[in-house]
This record gives structure tokens, C-alpha cells and sequence, in this order.
């Protein structure tokens, strides 16, 4: 045995490997296009909604709202096949579009939830004064309500990315027959079997994966607490 030789040896080799396998840096790309949108439907549409909940008049909304939290206890594993059989029938599997329509779908129950208990806590006062000024609900959640709901919006997003990101059963079940639209986590799940005994190769392509939903994560980590705190007291 050597003594003279150090135990530790600094490389960016394994960094390296895992960039030139097969397909990675296309997933990376692919993870992008599935996230941004995934998260950013679920979040407009959920804010609609919400804004509908808390502060507009309709028949049976509060039943309505009701049946919507209710589906989150509904493991989406129930869900997928049928929604495999209807995407088969559409023509979608294989495409963005299907694992943007799931994600989508899966997050608006706790999206809506979430933003409504929010926009339900704002001031009721400043929502009279802007109708009495002669604003409409599009103009007043455009103008009023996004902006003073920045925190819940940002927490929401922070939870919808690294879901999105890290999913692989969604991925794996719509985009499986398609390796040109396939995500990192399939990827990496792939690199398993290639470099199963090469423990480090597999921790370096884990870390890539998750450096951007930390960037994410720290970015917007000021909002986090208070949009959770907000959106979780009252309503």
C-alpha cells in the first residue's frame, strides 16, 4: 500500500460522464420545457379560481370548493389509467402536452386551496372600495390581488416546480414510449442500470438534478413561511 498517495482525489471527470451520456443534456432541457409550464398552468388557472372562491357569489360554491379539497386525498395512482386510456385515444402519449395537462390537473386541488384561503384573507374593505370605483373582477384580481399575494404565489411555485421536476411515475407513464421528450428522472432512473455499481457517477447526475429547483428553492425562499402561514390560518 502507498502511503505517500492521498486518499482524496479531486475530479470533475465524473461531471463529465454523466454530461456526454446519451441523452442528458437533452432531459435537462426537456425537464425545463415540462416544469416552467407545469407549474405556471396550475398556478394562473388555480388563481382564477381562487379569486372565483373567495370573493365571487355563485350557486353551491362553497360544496364546489369543498369536493376540490377533498380531491387531494385521491392518490393520483387511481387516476392514471384511465387518463392513459384517454390520452391514447387523443393521440397525446409521448408529448408535452400530456404530462403538462396531468401536472396541471394533480396540482390545482392544493393550488386552489391554498390561494383561496389566501385571497379570502385580504382586507373585504378594499375589495368594496374598488367596486365602488367602478373596477371589475378581472381588474381588481389583475391590479389588487396578484400583486398583495406575491408570498402565497411564490410558495405555491416553489412546491409546484420541485414537484413537477422530481416526478418520474407522470413521466414514466406518458412519456415512456418517447426518449426525445423524456425528463431527467427517467434519465437517471435509465443510468441505474448503466452505471449501477459506479455509486459516484449516479451522485453526481442526482446533484445536477436537483442544483436548479435549489436556485429555485433559495430564490424565492423569503416569500416561503409567509405565503404558507398566510394561506394556511385563516379561511
Amino acid at each position: 500500500m502507498d502511503w505517500t498517495r492521498s486518499p482524496w482525489q479531486f475530479t470533475i471527470q465524473n461531471y463529465m460522464d454523466v454530461i456526454q451520456a446519451q441523452g442528458f443534456g437533452r432531459a435537462f432541457l426537456n425537464s425545463i420545457i415540462i416544469a416552467i409550464p407545469g407549474t405556471i398552468f396550475p398556478l394562473l388557472i388555480g388563481a382564477i379560481s381562487a379569486y372565483a372562491f373567495a370573493w365571487m357569489k355563485f350557486p353551491l360554491r362553497n360544496w364546489i370548493f369543498l369536493g376540490i379539497v377533498a380531491l387531494q386525498i385521491i392518490p393520483l395512482q387511481i387516476a392514471l389509467v384511465p387518463i392513459l386510456g384517454l390520452y391514447t385515444m387523443l393521440g397525446l402519449n409521448g408529448q408535452y402536452a400530456a404530462v403538462w395537462l396531468a401536472h396541471t390537473a394533480f396540482g390545482l386541488p392544493f393550488s386552489i386551496y391554498l390561494l383561496r384561503n389566501f385571497f379570502a384573507a385580504l382586507p373585504g374593505d378594499l375589495m368594496e372600495s374598488a367596486h365602488i370605483d367602478g373596477a371589475s373582477h378581472v381588474r381588481i384580481f389583475w391590479s389588487i390581488i396578484l400583486p398583495l399575494s406575491v408570498p402565497a404565489l411564490a410558495s405555491l411555485a416553489i412546491f409546484q416546480f420541485m414537484w413537477v421536476w422530481n416526478n418520474l411515475l407522470i413521466s414514466l407513464i406518458f412519456l415512456g414510449d418517447n426518449p426525445q421528450n423524456a425528463p431527467m428522472t427517467l434519465i437517471i432512473a435509465n443510468l441505474v442500470n448503466t452505471y449501477g455499481n459506479n455509486y459516484q457517477v449516479l451522485t453526481v447526475a442526482a446533484f445536477i438534478s436537483m442544483a436548479l429547483p435549489l436556485v429555485v428553492f433559495f430564490s424565492m425562499q423569503r416569500y416561503f413561511v409567509r405565503g404558507i402561514l398566510a394561506g394556511s390560518v385563516k379561511g
